[in-house]
């Protein structure tokens, strides 16, 4: 039995993991009319990933979500590598110019939880024991077949966003493959209660003869481990397992008491050669897998989600091109790439079996980690505050990130860019620049700023253009065919769906 839901919808959202839960927050915070469908009967009651980095925490603040993580969270600002019986290196993480110096340890069902308990509270839900069928794309809608309880039903909407997992159904309706490789050595991972001997704010990164391990303290005596492992016992790590993983590899002070939850896993490195096909985009999982090393993963996703959401705001609305959609997979598959890269090297260095690079890798990890330009470069990729996007189609310069105080707590307007002046600027190029905010209405509004730099910053915290330098009118010329290619002929390649009137929250069945 399948029948036809009555309205079309701006957003269907498929997955209520950490990703799809943000990504209907900010259509919720933005007014636009969403859907989001998930195949479990509910969030997820374990772990999972752990890590929050300084750059999602800022993101988290734009979007007014910070309070209630920060709240929840164990900090950490230090990183060892340690061996057996030595410590490598031991490097603070503490980045500046963030009002985030450090790493927020929140568990995935805590995460989940908070971001749907701000969807309730918006007057949002999710649709749970529903699941994504098969999609059918025309040149203004997307339709949509899903089930629940053996019934079918038929929704229209705008845009389609894959956030569902691995596996993804969207992805595979695409026809879309995942690149890359698979890890020969499975992992386990395991919530284990431990004494107090470790400080609770710093995780470990333990190389040994016997594989890697990484130790998250979520609390004082609570802590995440994940662990490469030569052969499974079991359906899932025992405490006793856990126990002499820890012995064989991690500091000698660490005891594990309790055993809350594990599991088995492998894992991939693999992302999606495309992220957009037409009116459907995938982020998180359904585009990218990786190495647990590092603790990227469910942030890397949610920096997809915050870079799609204002680019189908305006499309939404009659104000965005295509280009400006497609310079979603432009923007984050180099950035996607980089994480995999990264996480993948750190895996084999940490873990390698070739005992003439373990010799090399534990004799060189002490002589580099005093480096301070090393120690910057490690802080600034963990951290996401060196994620740019220099080279994209709508970006002049290095599109470096940019948190100002007007963008923080929530206030960071929905789809619109700001153009900021220095405060002793030319009165001719402060004119231009009201004239061009005029052209440009509602998207583009001028700001003074006390750098000496003019800025045109993006809804999503990204500079799409900057200069030290009162060009005058060439900096309005710059500015103008940057938003030019953002918006040109958008009215005609991608209709509005009613724009920005009358947008509600979702209609739920």
């Amino acid at each position: 039995m399948t029948h036809t839901s009555p309205n079309q919808i701006d957003i269907l959202i498929v997955g209520a993991g950490p990703v799809g839960l943000f990504l209907a927050n900010e259509c919720a915070r933005r007014n636009l009319r969403y859907r989001i469908i998930e195949a479990r009967s509910g969030q997820s009651e374990h772990s999972k990933a752990l890590a929050i980095f300084p750059r999602t925490l800022e993101i988290f603040d734009m979007a007014g979500l910070v309070p209630a993580f920060l709240e929840a969270a164990n900090r950490v600002n230090s990183v060892a590598v340690m061996s057996h019986d030595r410590t490598l290196a031991r490097i603070r993480f503490e980045p500046e110019q963030t009002p985030y110096p450090y790493v927020a340890m929140v568990p995935q069902n805590i995460t989940e939880s908070l971001l749907a308990e701000a969807l309730k509270t918006g007057g949002g839900a999710v649709d749970y024991n529903t699941s994504f069928v098969s999609l059918e794309q025309s040149t203004d809608a997307v339709s949509i077949i899903v089930e629940r309880d053996s019934v079918r039903e038929n929704i229209r909407a705008a845009f389609v966003v894959g956030c569902d997992g691995a596996r993804s159904g969207v992805r595979k309706s695409l026809g879309i493959t995942l690149e890359g490789g698979d890890y020969d050595t499975p992992f386990m991972l395991a919530d284990i209660e431990t004494n107090q001997e470790l400080p609770a704010n710093e995780m470990q990164l333990c190389p040994s003869t016997e594989g890697a391990v990484a130790i998250f303290p979520m609390s004082a005596t609570r802590r995440r481990i994940v662990a490469t492992i030569n052969h499974p016992e079991g359906d899932a790590p025992s405490l006793e397992l856990a126990q002499r993983v820890l012995a064989e590899r991690a500091p000698r002070e660490i005891q594990a008491h309790a055993l809350h939850w594990s599991s088995y896993f492998r894992i991939h490195h693999r992302h999606a050669s495309q992220l957009r096909q037409g009116r459907v985009f995938l982020a998180g999982d359904a585009a990218h897998i990786h190495s647990p090393f590092g603790g990227q993963g469910m942030n890397t996703g949610l920096h997809d989600a915050w870079n799609l959401v204002w680019k189908l705001d305006m499309a939404l609305r009659g104000d965005g091109s295509e280009q400006l959609l497609d310079s979603y997979s432009e923007e984050r598959l180099p950035v996607i790439t980089d994480v995999i890269e990264t996480t993948d090297h750190l895996t084999k260095v940490m873990g390698t079996p070739n005992v003439l690079a373990q010799f090399l890798r534990d004799s060189l990890i002490p002589a580099v980690s005093h480096l301070s330009t090393f120690q910057h470069a490690f802080v600034n990729r963990l951290s996401g505050l060196g994620i740019a996007y220099a080279g994209s189609p709508i970006v002049e310069g290095e599109g470096e990130r940019v948190f100002e105080d007007f963008m923080r707590s929530g206030q960071i307007p929905g789809a619109e860019f700001v153009l900021l002046l220095p405060q002793d600027v030319s009165p001719n190029l402060w004119s231009s620049a009201e004239s061009l905010a005029g052209e440009f209405n509602p998207i583009l509004k001028v700001k003074t700023t006390q750098k000496e730099v003019v800025q045109l910053t993006r809804p999503d915290g990204y500079l799409a253009f900057s200069t030290a330098r009162d060009a005058g009118e060439r900096t309005i010329a710059t500015v103008r065919s940057l938003l030019m290619r953002m918006t040109d002929q958008s009215r005609a390649s991608t209709p509005s769906s009613q724009g920005s009137q009358g947008h509600q929250s979702t209609p739920h069945s």
